[in-house]
């Protein structure tokens, strides 16, 4: 009687067999994530406890609290 061993299958469920090899097989690879610019709240604020940010025409308030937090506002 002959043994049922399960096929393997890709990470989409895709079944690969010699003739039939995973679709994924094909793509390439996928790039590192890249680490997002890293800025001083120091460098940004300088003195000053507020500052203003345009984004997309829009006005942004960026400030900090008496606790030293940080508070983005439009």
């Amino acid at each position: 009687m002959p043994s049922h061993q399960p096929h393997p299958t890709s990470s989409a469920g895709v079944v690969a067999t010699p003739l039939r090899p995973a679709i994924d097989a094909h793509l390439p690879p996928i790039p590192a994530p890249v680490a997002p610019k890293r800025w001083s709240s120091r460098t940004l604020f300088g003195l000053d406890r507020e500052v203003e940010i345009e984004h997309a025409g829009q006005l942004y308030r960026l400030r900090q609290t008496s606790l030293g937090k940080l508070i983005l506002t439009k």
